[in-house]
């Protein structure tokens, strides 16, 4: 469930004394900390997570307290895959495939409506996760706006959002990622500025 080191944000450097680095990221909804000891006690105090997965084959809403879901969804939507028929069969089946995918879309926004915007004020962040363009396409929903300056720089690589996905997100939602970047000159990563 990674996603993008560098889209995680602020970022803790640690650096050990043959040369080896590493950066902490802090989880979404945790500001950025200056030792790992102040990284530590903000990423384990409990926090209210909204979180939005969408993939092609169905779609998952929650809200998080702490390491628990109170509340959540998912569903499972129909969306044709790419065909291997030319001409106006293959126009046809992209129109088709288009129409499933905006139809999956409008019914993830219309659960988040329902179960995210209620929880607006107590989020401390909402995580998102599965098909980029998708997730984009389904907050794009104006009535979703004011959820907007919550959503986290983490971005969840996940499967088709099912009930035990959706539990695992929270578990990935609130990790503390750290990016083992190696000695400068090493293939292992870049070295801290």
């Amino acid at each position: 469930m990674a996603g993008d080191p560098a889209a995680e944000g602020a970022a803790l450097w640690l650096r050990a004394a043959d040369g080896e680095s590493a950066r902490l990221y802090s989880p979404p909804g945790v500001g950025p900390a200056d030792e790992v000891a102040q990284l530590v006690a903000a990423a384990t105090v409990p926090r209210r997570l909204g979180l939005l997965l969408v993939r092609r084959g169905g779609y998952g809403v929650g809200v998080a307290e702490g390491t628990a879901l109170v509340a959540s969804k998912v569903d499972s939507r129909y969306v044709q895959g790419r065909t291997a028929a030319g001409g106006q069969s293959q126009q046809r089946f992209a129109r088709r495939r288009e129409n499933q995918a905006r139809a999956l879309a409008d019914s993830a926004a219309d659960l988040a409506v329902r179960l995210l915007l209620p929880q607006r004020a107590s989020l401390a962040a909402l995580v998102t996760g599965g098909d980029r363009r998708l997730v984009d396409e389904v907050l794009a929903d104006p009535r979703l706006a004011p959820l907007a300056s919550l959503r986290a720089g983490r971005f969840l690589e996940v499967p088709d959002p099912r009930h035990a996905v959706l539990e695992a997100a929270v578990r990935a939602a609130r990790a503390v990622r750290i990016h083992l970047a190696g000695q400068p000159g090493t293939p292992a990563g870049p070295a801290p500025p």
